[in-house]
């Protein structure tokens, strides 16, 4: 497949150029050469999961969305917004928690077979 700086229209995951991806006002759970940070990962919760410890409620992930926002940066707060917010739309629990699970499962890429997981035992509850 071809590369250019212009996405696919078919949408696929360039692992080779996953390095565009990262943006400014994100997490830094992936630093600047695409290495997960697991300190990062917890700082998410130990900050911001005050409700609950594993998990974050809608409000808890915008004052988590304000706090990594860097000055100026409106590209990197939309980004954030977006996949947070598409994030927990997806996966919020019954109760609007989004859980550490399911955002783990965005860093190590398993969200789509957590997802079919948590469907399947819906179906079968």
């Amino acid at each position: 497949m071809a590369q250019g700086k212009f996405p696919s229209p078919l949408l696929p995951i360039e692992i080779k150029n996953i390095h565009r991806a990262k943006h400014g006002s994100d997490s830094g759970v992936y630093d600047t050469e695409g290495r997960f940070v697991p300190s990062k990962f917890e700082d998410i919760f130990s900050k911001h999961a005050h409700t609950n410890p594993n998990a974050l409620t809608s409000e808890e992930l915008m004052g988590m969305l304000k706090a990594n926002r860097v000055p100026k940066d409106y590209k990197g707060w939309l980004g954030s917004w977006t996949e947070w917010k598409i994030l927990y739309f997806l996966c919020k629990d019954e109760n609007g928690l989004l859980h550490k699970d399911a955002i783990g499962a965005v860093y190590d890429g398993s969200l789509f077979e957590w997802m079919e997981e948590r469907a399947s035992a819906c179906k079968t509850a």
